[in-house]
């Protein structure tokens, strides 16, 4: 498997397209393209020499015909230098006639038979070729030898003193015209017959050694009256379809396609069932790697990532792509550690990382912190070369975080513990010193009524007993209140203005207020509705939100206000309504923490606090019913708010 990429998922053969799976095919299909393309052309090719031919055959019947023409031509001009130099001699006609050098190579050249008639008719000489048969009567000039029809040339003949003298008769056969050297070319290519317009054969140079072949060709002659010239090829027109070698070799590059088709086909069976297992194998490591629990990552000497499976990928939320080919520092180091982060960095690509691995905390990408330990080893090539570095790392956040726990609860138990003797102590006072502030306050009660009685004037004194007095009965209610939460009696209430509540409350923490240089900002509805509540609860619960907010704008240099606001709020879709009581500072804030944790068992963000002042509030809004929420103030600080519901 190649380090720059993940393998592939695995794709089944029934999902590969239907193409792909018919490629062997592709060699049979082109040996056909290009056996029909070969045939295609040679069908043209056919078609061409087929009209090539056709024109052939008009011109050679054209140039036959001209031949002929002009051979008769000089047949006649030949008969008429004979005719020219006879005279009218009846009785050595013949011997006249024989002793002519024009008609002896008149009979070596076509002529087999010469006929001088006078006007009448009458044979006055003739001449016959040796060879040829003897003409018995003039009447059968027209008959054919048995070598073919034959035809006459006749021209007059003329006396010395311009009167005619008959007629002069050159018998030939056409079969001997047709076969005369001037038309040698014509006979090797044609048998070449003339037909009469009955269809009979007049003359034919057919032979019974060549038989002729192919299309005939016919036209009408211009020499011979109603005669037609029928050309016919001994050799016959060539085509491919008759043509062995061509049909043999367009056969065998057929079977050479099927050949190579069936071959490529076993190729592919071969490479798919290899593509096949490999993919499987490739499936089942990618599978494996990424249903370990343990993230895998893959660097080169540089420290570039090269892989990483689906399990590191989830630890630090980024994906496979932006991850792979990242260069240090990382995306997912947090900023303030990258210095440290880069110098372990180097440690390991210097080969000195501990084979026992090592903690560290990244960022995940949506910012909350993850605690992993990194194994780092030498990464080898088939060879044994070192190529980088193979990284396991595992995810530790959940160890951490039960181990954060448990230390929470052990503490949170020692703290219970003390809170449990803690607990039994303040019973014990809450006992002890019911009776003495019972004294405390009726010894006041009566010193006040005395000193009213004996010493009316002094003022100043007066007021002191009467503030003793009331310290006294509020700590009393106080021991009253404690005795009463720790036994199972109903609590006690009571109907209150909330406005007045507050108030009271702000008032027994003005000292604190004053020497913290706090402003209150009043914003109070008027006319509360009065509200049945545990007077006394209600007013530890507002005097913790009042010492929380002087003591978080204890830290703030400047200006510190306090906002003391209630309202009255109705939802008339729900039909009910309810007192809000906000108390805002412009302190620090809350800066992150949520309500739930405020009011977490034990917390507490100061020094020396407890974590149970927001508990014991959240308590006893909860116990009347009412919610208590907290969250950062537009302007800066914390807002907290009672809902109390009417």
């Amino acid at each position: 498997m190649p380090l720059d990429s993940a393998p592939k998922p695995f794709q089944p053969r029934a999902q590969a397209a239907r193409w792909k799976r018919t490629l062997w095919l592709l060699p049979m299909a082109l040996a056909l393209v290009f056996v029909g393309l070969i045939a295609y052309w040679a069908e043209v090719n056919d078609a061409n020499d087929r009209a090539a031919f056709q024109n052939t055959l008009v011109a050679d019947s054209q140039s036959v015909e001209a031949q002929l023409l002009g051979r008769q031509d000089t047949e006649k001009a030949k008969l008429r230098e004979v005719a020219s130099r006879l005279g009218r001699h009846h009785a050595d006609g013949d011997a006249a006639l024989q002793a002519l050098p024009e008609v002896v190579a008149g009979l070596d050249r076509l002529w087999n038979r010469l006929v001088w008639i006078d006007e009448d008719k009458r044979v006055l000489a003739r001449v016959t070729r040796q060879a040829g048969p003897a003409l018995r009567t003039p009447d059968d000039l027209h008959i054919a030898s048995a070598a073919g029809q034959a035809d006459h040339f006749v021209v007059p003949v003329w006396r010395a003193d311009g009167r005619a003298d008959g007629q002069l008769l050159a018998r030939y056969e056409i079969t001997d015209l047709l076969k005369s050297t001037d038309l040698a070319w014509l006979n090797r290519r044609y048998q070449v017959d003339f037909v009469s317009e009955l269809g009979e054969v007049i003359a034919t140079t057919a032979s019974a050694g060549r038989l002729p072949h192919g299309q005939r060709y016919e036209r009408p002659l211009l020499a011979f009256k109603d005669t037609t010239l029928r050309l016919t090829p001994y050799a016959p027109l060539a085509s491919w379809r008759k043509n062995s070698r061509t049909l043999a070799l367009l056969g065998g590059l057929l079977l050479l396609g099927a050949a190579a088709s069936q071959l490529l086909r076993r190729e592919m069976a071969r490479v798919a069932r290899a593509v096949h297992g490999a993919q499987t194998e490739a499936a089942w490591r990618q599978s494996m790697e990424d249903s370990a629990l343990v993230g895998l990552r893959a660097r080169d000497p540089a420290g570039r990532i090269l892989y990483v499976n689906k399990t590191l990928c989830d630890i630090v939320g980024y994906s496979r792509e932006a991850l792979v080919g990242q260069l240090p520092p990382l995306p997912f180091w947090p900023p303030d550690a990258i210095d440290a982060m880069m110098a372990r960095n180097l440690d390991t690509l210097a080969g000195q990382s501990s084979t026992e691995g090592f903690e560290s905390r990244w960022r995940h990408q949506d910012g909350h912190l993850v605690d992993v330990v990194i194994f780092e080893s030498p990464l080898l090539d088939s060879s044994g070369r070192h190529i980088g570095w193979m990284g396991s790392i595992i995810d530790i956040s959940a160890r951490k975080a039960l181990e954060e726990k448990e230390r929470r609860h052990v503490e949170a138990m020692a703290q219970h513990a003390r809170l449990n003797d803690l607990g039994l102590i303040a019973s014990e006072l809450a006992h002890e010193l019911n009776q003495p502030l019972t004294s405390i306050t009726s010894y006041s009660a009566g010193l006040q009524i005395a000193l009213k009685q004996q010493l009316p004037q002094a003022t100043e004194l007066l007021e002191a007993v009467a503030a003793m007095h009331r310290s006294a009965k509020k700590a009393g209610d106080i021991v009253h209140w404690i005795r009463r939460q720790s036994s199972r009696s109903e609590p006690e209430r009571v109907e209150v203005d909330l406005n007045a509540l507050l108030r009271e409350s702000v008032a027994q923490r003005q000292r604190p207020l004053v020497r913290g240089k706090i402003q209150l900002v009043w914003c109070l509805a008027p006319a509360l509705p009065r509200r049945q509540v545990d007077r006394i609860g209600v007013e530890q619960l507002i005097s913790n939100l009042l010492r929380n907010a002087s003591e978080a704008l204890a830290e703030v240099e400047g200006a510190r206000t306090l906002w003391l606001e209630t309202r009255l709020c109705a939802d008339a879709a729900a039909a009910r309504r309810w007192i809000e009581l906000v108390v805002r500072d412009n302190g620090p804030g809350l800066q992150g923490r949520s309500i739930d944790t405020l009011c977490s068992t034990f917390y507490s963000t100061k020094a020396n606090g407890m974590g149970l002042g927001l508990g014991i509030c959240r308590a006893i809004a909860e116990a009347h019913g009412a919610t208590l929420s907290a969250h950062d103030a537009a302007g800066g600080g914390a807002e907290f708010r009672l809902s109390l519901p009417l």
